[in-house]
């Protein structure tokens, strides 16, 4: 299997899944995040307690790389003290910019998201894949 096959996997696999994709009955924090250029939004939302990421859903409509982006964010975010999710996100989003390329780093540390490190070569999608880890930023800093 190729790169370019395993990336096309697991954007499909993501984006349709719907273990993330729910109601939190418990949220904590509900932020909206909405991509004005193409469409895309998501309402992410969190339970914290005691610093950490108890759980998290979204509920939202867009583009697969949007979609996908969100369902790897929350998988990796589960369980997590809210300062490792902000460096994890941040190191996302400089990913995307392509300001950090280091694949051994962002494998290590972003695990699957580290696939869609190749939308920064595709402007127009950058937005689509830091929706959720720009609304994630917003939600941590309220």
């Amino acid at each position: 299997m190729t790169l370019e096959n395993i990336y096309t996997e697991l954007i499909a696999e993501h984006s349709r899944s719907t273990d993330n994709r729910r109601h939190l009955e418990h949220a904590t924090s509900v932020e909206r995040g909405h991509n004005p250029s193409c469409g895309d939004e998501i309402t992410l939302e969190l339970e914290v307690a005691d610093g950490k990421i108890i759980d998290a859903a979204f509920n939202g409509a867009g583009c697969a790389i949007s979609q996908a982006s969100t369902d790897m964010m929350i998988e990796l975010l589960k369980g997590r003290e809210v300062d490792d999710a902000k460096r994890l996100a941040t190191l996302f989003i400089d990913m995307i910019k392509g300001k950090v390329t280091d694949d051994d780093l962002l494998e290590a540390e972003l695990d699957e998201a580290a696939t869609l490190k190749n939308i920064s070569t595709m402007p127009a999608r950058v937005k689509c894949a830091t929706l959720a880890w720009h609304t994630l930023l917003t939600s941590i800093e309220r």
